[in-house]
This record gives structure tokens, C-alpha cells and sequence, in this order.
């Protein structure tokens, strides 16, 4: 059976559907919390892990970086947010429901990671969202690998990339971690640039180990269409769950 088909024998994958379907990328940015951990943040000024990303699937790359991003910068929870619109690319691969029981799946063994979904695709907007979920001054730190950095300096993604850079980085923090080929001299030589020296208290790194860095969801969706394993690329719940 196909992964798609198997994601629709699950009682959830309606639910999920529907929601995603009253998600307005054209409204106010929203947020919602499909899956919330037990260890969730209640109070104000607590620190919040955001890994905003595909996640088609997730792999054991993602989880490295959640659980480096934890432990290092003592993150009090953490969030895996998907989005329904993105900024530069179209929703392909499996579909967002199916992606949110996978997620869904793999937080229900771990009692320290919420699941969310976005209705808005830019950091910007999702912060904003954030902001009416979690209590006043929580710390919104995202995770981020070096392309979505990149990116997020890229001028065509805003009206007035100035005025809504500082309004970014007044209320966010981001944890960089290098992937495929990217090491800790590229990150840096891109944070060095002028126009970005206003930014760069707000930046700090996260190293992967060169293995989980050249993990890809692209090489398990191809491992699977080819009916081989993938036990060492996606954590053991997750294999499981779609083998």
C-alpha cells in the first residue's frame, strides 16, 4: 500500500483535512496546535522551539536538530509547524494531512514536542500567529537550516524588507544549523555582511554532525517508491509507522 493510501485508512485524516481547508492564507495569520505536549508552556517568559518546515517526511536530520536545539539553547518546548502556503514553493509530495499524522505519530512518543499548522507561509506572519497562542513574552526561537536564512534576507518576500526585518527580529531569535555542504564558514561569511550586522545578536549556530547534515526527505520519498528500507533515515517510530 501506498503511503498516501495508508494515511487514509486513519480516522484523523479527515479531521486533519478539513482544518487545513479552513486555513485562510489570504486572512489574518493563524495558527493552530494539532497535537499540544504535556509539557507545554504556561507561563510567560519561557522559551519556545520552533521548527518550521516540510517535514515530507520527517527525518532523523530534523530530529538531530530539535534535540541539539533543546538541549543547548534550554528550550522549554517544541513546536514542528507546518505551513499551508509557502513563500517560494508549492505544497508537493505527500499531503499536509498525511504529514501531520506522521508528525502526530511521532510526538505522541515523545512528551516534549507539540504539532502545529500555519495557515501563513513567511516568519513574520507566523510569529504574529504565535503571539495569540502562547503566553505574553514567550521567546520564539526557529530553527532553521542555512537556505531558509538565506532566504529570509531576501528582499522579493517583503513590502518594506527594512521596517518588517526589525519587527521580525524584535520578537524571534533563530538557531542556524548547517545542511548538505554548508559549514559553519558560509554561515558566517553571510551573517558578516553589512546590511546584516543589526541582525546578527538575534543568530546563533547549530552544528550537525556531516551525517545528519546530508539527510534529505527527498531520498526517503525515493527510497520508499523503491520499496527500500529506510530504517537509518527516519527515527524508528516513524519507520515503523509508514513501513
Amino acid at each position: 500500500m501506498k503511503s498516501s493510501d495508508k494515511f487514509r485508512t486513519y480516522p484523523e485524516y479527515e479531521k486533519y483535512s478539513q482544518l487545513i481547508n479552513q486555513l485562510d492564507p489570504n486572512a489574518s495569520p493563524q495558527v493552530v496546535i494539532v497535537h499540544r505536549t504535556s509539557d507545554s508552556i504556561s507561563e510567560s517568559g519561557k522559551k519556545l522551539g520552533i521548527f518550521s518546515g516540510s517535514f515530507n517526511p520527517l527525518t532523523v536530520a530534523h530530529v538531530k536538530m530539535v534535540e541539539e536545539a533543546r538541549e543547548r539553547f534550554q528550550l522549554d518546548e517544541m513546536l514542528l509547524l507546518l505551513a499551508k502556503a509557502n513563500v517560494d514553493k508549492d505544497v508537493f509530495g505527500w499531503s499536509l494531512a498525511g504529514r501531520i499524522l506522521t508528525l502526530k505519530h511521532y510526538a505522541e512518543k515523545h512528551n516534549d514536542v507539540s504539532i502545529g499548522l500555519s495557515s501563513h507561509g513567511r516568519y513574520i506572519d507566523k510569529v504574529e500567529a504565535l503571539r495569540a497562542v502562547y503566553p505574553v513574552d514567550t521567546e520564539f526561537h526557529f530553527i532553521v537550516g542555512y537556505d531558509t536564512l538565506v532566504r529570509i534576507f531576501d528582499p522579493k518576500y517583503y513590502a518594506d524588507i527594512q521596517t518588517e526585518l526589525q519587527h521580525l527580529f524584535l520578537r524571534c531569535r533563530f538557531i542556524v544549523a548547517n545542511r548538505d555542504h554548508v559549514d559553519i564558514e558560509t554561515i558566517e561569511e553571510f551573517i558578516d555582511q553589512a546590511a546584516l550586522q543589526s541582525y546578527k545578536s538575534s543568530i546563533a549556530y547549530l552544528i550537525l554532525p556531516e551525517y545528519y547534515a546530508e539527510v534529505s526527505s527527498t531520498e526517503v520519498r525515493q527510497r520508499i517508491a523503491q520499496e527500500d528500507s529506510i530504517s537509518h533515515l527516519v527515527p524508528p517510530v516513524i519507520a515503523e509507522f509508514l513501513e
